[in-house]
């Protein structure tokens, strides 16, 4: 039996560490735009390729700390779909549910990391998504990101969830939010655990980014996380980027723990971190307050290296970092 089935995307990730030093790049911070002159060539400090997307981020993260961890998701037949099977074995990851497309090839992200944050560069092949998971014998369905032609899959699932006693945790991509259609919605409904960032809460319930200054900020949260509760979820979940995160559990408490401050390599994955750290606390029975430490400890640990799964902590290594905090907790809020 798996602990845990995650759906959605599997795709190759390319990073360009670029040194910041670099004069050919102007960091216009006013306008947080990245300059650069066309037809420069410009010296990368460090490249990775690795494995992405969500859904597999965080197959791969529950299995270093150890879950039974399955993924579900359509990819392309060609050398780098080979690369994806091959590293997903190397990590214990169930592969039975991910399905491969002779006619396509597999989706690529590039990007650039610099000066701690990154610029993507995003392809999405488009697919048919034929995802069979109805049969999965799993304790918790992880659902994300999934490129296009990607409601049907939604739909499947909330039938599932209605019909079974199968746990759902939800985190919709852009492409979801974008449109945040029924599909979405019902989803939200059956949802146990919804995991969002402040920015994607906002959007789901008032269609924009409020952009409040931060003195404003707990309040705001209060009410994005009663509003999501009143939409289905039974326990929300938002993170807050340097503000940490926040849980709306469901019996009503509301949690805030600070983040963890280190030094930020490069962000990409820090979510899918910290749903990975979230989840393999709960699935291991423990508190609310105990998976928000998992997720944040896990989260500060994929900022510390470039690409989404480098930092991933295995089991061993989060508890010895848990017991050198044993003073780092939440507090209700």
């Amino acid at each position: 039996m798996l602990d845990i089935l995650c759906i959605g995307d599997s795709v190759i990730d390319i990073f360009l560490k670029i040194p910041s030093t670099d004069p050919k790049f102007k960091h216009d911070r006013e306008n947080n735009r990245l300059e650069i002159s066309l037809g420069e060539k410009i010296s990368v400090e460090k490249y990775i390729v690795g494995i992405g997307g969500n859904a597999t981020n965080t197959a791969v993260g529950t299995a270093r700390l150890g879950l039974n961890s399955g993924l579900c998701a359509e990819i392309g037949n060609d050398e780098f779909s080979q690369k994806i099977l091959s590293t997903l074995g190397d990590e214990d990851v169930n592969t039975d549910f991910v399905i491969r497309d002779n006619d396509k090839q597999t989706s690529i992200t590039v990007a650039l990391s610099y000066n701690g944050e990154r610029t993507l560069f995003t392809e999405h092949v488009q697919r048919k998504h034929n995802l069979k998971f109805e049969n999965a014998d799993t304790r918790l369905i992880y659902l994300t990101s999934i490129g296009h032609v990607w409601e049907h899959i939604y739909e499947k699932v909330y039938e599932h969830v209605k019909q079974s006693d199968t746990l759902l945790a939800f985190n919709p991509g852009s492409l979801q939010l974008e449109y945040k259609n029924r599909f979405v919605m019902d989803a939200i409904e059956v949802t146990d655990y919804l995991f969002v960032n402040k920015q994607e809460a906002e959007e789901i319930l008032y269609g924009k980014e409020l952009g409040l200054k931060l003195e404003n900020n707990k309040n705001l949260i209060k009410k994005l996380l009663f509003g999501l509760r009143s939409l289905g979820a039974k326990n929300v979940i938002i993170t807050d980027s340097v503000n940490g995160s926040y849980v709306q559990n469901q019996n009503n408490k509301m949690f805030h723990l600070a983040c963890n401050k280190v030094e930020a390599i490069e962000k990409t994955g820090a979510g899918d971190a910290y749903t990975a750290g979230f989840l393999s606390a709960v699935l291991k029975d423990l508190s609310i307050e105990e998976a928000m430490v998992w997720g944040t400890i896990n989260s500060s640990s994929v900022i510390r290296e470039v690409g989404a799964e480098n930092g991933l902590l295995h089991k061993e290594k989060m508890i010895e970092i848990r017991k050198s905090m044993s003073g780092f907790l939440p507090h209700e809020i």
